[in-house]
């Protein structure tokens, strides 16, 4: 990594929501421009129209490019100048698009090495219904900004748990349909190594819950347990990968056997999010893991009844924003190594079967090192 402090892109999330009081209160904190160089993506007009309502001393130093962004300053990047009607805690077109727009700048930034990670500020629902996408999350929009076909892992992340879902948002009739032995793989492989890589867990124990509510050890022979996700698991297991399960989802959260395991995957959104917000109750936050961009967001929506009224707490933003910074840190120590390996002093072996480590090779014949 460069020396320079890391630079987090902050997107201000719908103009009419709790964006900018929750950027504007965690900024507040001296310390939090000691850890990082914030650029926040949005609109001067707006971020002082916020301020203004909020009444809180906030001093933004205004840029148009991440270039010119200065550390110890809180630095807002002009996505946009034009004036824009700020209706606070109504969701409308305007503040959609408003949103979009920001976080389509930041990416951009971000894949051209500008920015190192993003933080979002949360979005309504209808985040890109105003813009005709048939998007429902900023994670997707990641996806199609990249447009590289990588597919990003959802994780919501606590004190206690962290937690990632093999399909997110798709109705719950269809879950059994989109289960199969190598999406379980395929996802369980990807939290395994963001474990590894963004978390820097050595070798990281992941627990993968059942789809059905309760498995019938007598009769299990026709189960998505027993013919999709225990294979699933046992070639998890034949990699070198600690994967556990399947757990039904009461005994595992009921019983608290969470804490034996650095990661959770469930198989689809409500079966862990409900649990989960049950023990962790706040401060969460989201990661897009497994993409080659880093973005965190809070766990929290846009909060509109609060919007403009100073009540909402900043903690989950600065979460995220923690987050993002350690990630950065993290897969910078971690792909160090790899960048510069070490001269290898013997020819590295493919196969370490008994066979092949036993085995002498045969010596060449005098007369065939003559000819």
């Amino acid at each position: 990594m460069e020396d320079r402090k890391i630079r987090v892109a902050i997107t201000h999330g719908d103009t009419n929501g709790i964006g900018y009081e929750l950027i504007f209160k965690t900024f507040a904190e001296s310390e939090m421009l000691e850890l990082c160089t914030p650029i926040i993506y949005g609109s001067p007009k707006v971020a002082a129209y916020h301020r203004n309502v909020l009444g809180i001393q906030a001093n933004f130093s205004i840029i148009n490019k991440a270039e010119e962004a200065h550390d110890e300053r809180i630095n807002l990047l002009t996505v946009f100048d034009r004036d824009v009607k700020v209706d606070i805690g109504k969701p409308n077109e305007e503040s959609g698009t408003c949103a979009v727009k920001a976080l389509e700048r930041a990416i951009e930034d971000q894949k051209k090495g500008l920015v190192d990670a993003i933080v979002c500020a949360p979005v309504s629902e209808n985040f890109f219904k105003y813009k005709g996408m048939a998007l429902k999350e900023q994670s997707e929009l990641l996806e199609k900004e990249l447009g590289n076909g990588a597919k990003a892992l959802r994780m919501i992340i606590g004190k206690k748990i962290r937690l990632a879902f093999a399909t997110t948002d798709i109705p719950l009739k269809d879950v059994s349909t989109a289960i199969t032995k190598q999406l379980i793989e395929e996802k369980a492989t990807a939290l395994y190594d963001t474990l590894k890589r963004d978390f820097r867990i050595t070798n990281p124990r992941i627990a993968v819950l059942a789809l059905n509510p309760s498995i019938d050890k007598e009769n299990n022979e026709n189960t998505e347990e027993t013919i999709i996700i225990k294979p699933a698991i046992e070639k998890l297991e034949s990699e070198g990968k600690q994967a556990f399960g399947p757990y039904t989802a009461e005994e595992f959260f009921g019983e608290a056997q969470y804490t034996a395991f650095d990661g959770v995957l469930a198989m689809y959104k409500d079966q862990g999010i409900i649990p989960y917000r049950t023990i962790e109750q706040e401060n969460g936050l989201k990661l897009s893991a497994a993409m080659p961009v880093i973005m965190t967001q809070p766990d929290m929506g846009p909060e509109f009844r609060k919007a403009g009224k100073g009540e909402v707490d900043e903690q989950p933003m600065r979460n995220a924003i923690y987050m993002a910074i350690d990630i950065v840190r993290n897969r910078s120590s971690y792909d160090e190594p790899l960048k510069n390996p070490l001269k290898k002093l013997y020819h590295e072996k493919r196969d370490e079967s008994e066979k092949v480590r036993f085995s002498i090779p045969k010596k060449q014949s005098k007369e065939n090192d003559e000819e």
